[in-house]
């Protein structure tokens, strides 16, 4: 999914050939706000903008801008994965639940 950045939001990146415009929403957000524009230029000015317009909304309101998470997910594995999942946290003397989250800490910081 193509996506756009800004002031620690995300956008989704879609284009609609029957309308010849490219479209999104702000993610990560409790409600929904789109954007539009005809050109990549268009989309991302508008995407700008609906951040900004999201964020003074946000602090007229009183509101947390971003969306809460609790903090609990549920993976699906496969098998062999899970397996191995639980043999590598028991050498390492971890939970899978420590192993997984180890795991996904280390995603991320390699990713930024």
């Amino acid at each position: 999914m193509n996506t756009l950045k800004y002031k620690g939001f995300i956008g989704s990146v879609a284009f609609s050939e029957s309308d010849g415009v490219f479209f999104g929403k702000i993610e990560g957000i409790d409600g929904l706000v789109n954007f539009e524009g005809e050109s990549v230029s268009e989309l991302t000015d508008a995407f700008h903008e609906a951040v900004e317009d999201y964020l003074e909304f946000c602090k007229d309101e009183g509101i947390e801008p971003h969306k809460s998470y609790s903090g609990s997910l549920n993976v699906r594995l496969t098998p062999d994965i899970h397996s191995r999942v639980a043999m590598l946290a028991k050498q390492t003397g971890i939970s899978i639940n420590a192993f997984i989250r180890s795991a996904v800490e280390k995603q991320i910081a390699a990713m930024l």
